[in-house]
């Protein structure tokens, strides 16, 4: 039985991680995310530091082929302890 998506795949999805600003986090984020999926072509990763320089948001966008797949990916990032926040 397949659950129902409004996603059409394949399709490029963006993946934000918010974290604590760290020097390896974008590294992290990004090893998390391409264990399951490849980068879009020509889509770079971007990288936003919070107000005060404590926070940070890395955003991967990937191309993804199935909701399994993306159920994959943020499962990995919410078990990481250093992952405050995933969408």
């Amino acid at each position: 039985m397949s659950e129902e998506t409004l996603l059409e795949f394949p399709c490029a999805f963006p993946i934000k991680a918010m974290g604590r600003n760290e020097d390896d986090f974008e590294t992290l984020v990004t090893t998390l995310v391409f264990k399951h999926a490849a980068p879009v072509p020509g889509e770079a990763v971007r990288v936003n530091a919070s107000g005060e320089g404590n926070f940070v948001s890395v955003t991967v966008t990937v191309e993804a082929t199935s909701r399994e797949q993306l159920d994959r990916i943020y499962h990995d990032l919410t078990d990481c302890e250093r992952v405050l926040m995933a969408l």
